[in-house]
């Protein structure tokens, strides 16, 4: 019933354009990007890219050593940004290794921050199996992190809810937002990327509706071939707003050419100026066909006001 009346009412709110300069500049203030060491090695300068102060997010694939890993948030937070390195719940073996990456990135290269999730990986390799119990090891809370971030699906998770619908998701969300009102630290859904803004305004509403007030960081697919995001949104489990993508596919004069998230993030961006209680607070973007290629996006579209940090 909660959605259903959440629709309607996002039906008769006054927009923006569809298309305001403006209101995609201001929606796109202090997004976040991320990157993996392996793409990171190929970057000479970040200060070239992005904005000064950025959060960058560092994913842990399985297999990278956590030595890369820390490495590379020493290089970021050396060129002047914010670092949040993944803690994926199922490739840590124990409280003990936990602990130890805590104090490596910490020791290392100051990290005060994170994003918890599961992980991709089917079987886990020790204790952990979900984002929750990392949290309540205590250990953040120990070691002094000041903010964490935790996984949103708009779309669903089928890793966890395996028959479809979301009632183990909605559980969980219910958990971290109890968490959340009994820790200091800052909180927010860093989700999965999406195509299509009406079904990502609905479960954003639907959450406010529920009581869950996490800020919402929006995932968003930067600039990329049309195969990849496809290849990539059907591996990460995107389901619904695929259909965006694979109408365009139909298309033969727009095969070829990059899909980029203009189109989302303009009709998010207006729902955002018209509401502005809306509570998606951020964009997170998955710099799907290249990093550089991401950057060079947000610039040309206003992020953080178009300047990387070396033309500030």
């Amino acid at each position: 019933m909660a959605l259903l009346k959440f629709r309607s009412a996002a039906a008769t709110a006054p927009a923006a354009p569809a298309g305001d300069p403006a209101a995609l500049e201001a929606f796109l203030q202090g997004y976040s990007i991320e990157v993996m060491p392996r793409t990171a090695e190929k970057v000479e300068n970040f200060r070239d890219l992005l904005p000064e102060g950025t959060r960058v997010y560092i994913a842990h694939i399985e297999g990278t050593p956590i030595a890369d890993m820390v490495a590379t948030a020493k290089r970021l937070k050396g060129e002047g940004y914010d670092v949040m390195p993944h803690f994926p719940a199922r490739i840590i073996k124990d409280a003990a290794t936990l602990e130890n990456w805590i104090a490596m990135y910490q020791g290392e290269a100051d990290v005060k921050q994170a994003l918890l999730l599961a992980g991709g990986v089917e079987t886990p390799h020790g204790d952990f199996h979900s984002s929750m119990q990392l949290m309540e090891t205590g250990l953040f809370d120990k070691a002094g992190f000041e903010r964490l971030h935790v996984a949103g699906h708009p779309e669903g998770n089928r890793d966890i809810d395996p028959k479809g619908g979301d009632a183990v998701v909605m559980e969980a969300l219910r958990w971290k937002q109890a968490f959340s009102d009994r820790t200091d630290a800052q909180m927010a859904l860093a989700t999965q990327f999406a195509f299509e803004a009406g079904p990502v305004i609905e479960w954003a509403n639907r959450l406010s509706a529920e009581g869950i007030t996490l800020p919402i960081h929006i995932g968003i697919a930067g600039p990329a071939k049309l195969q990849t995001l496809i290849k990539f949104a059907i591996a990460c489990g995107v389901g619904p707003s695929l259909k965006v993508l694979q109408k365009r596919a139909k298309d033969v004069t727009k095969l070829l050419l990059p899909f980029e998230p203009t189109e989302i993030l303009n009709q998010l961006a207006a729902h955002k100026a018209a509401n502005p209680a809306f509570n998606i607070e951020k964009v997170h973007f998955f710099p799907l066909g290249g990093i550089k290629t991401n950057a060079q996006w947000a610039i040309d579209n206003g992020g953080a006001s178009g300047r990387p940090a070396n033309q500030n």
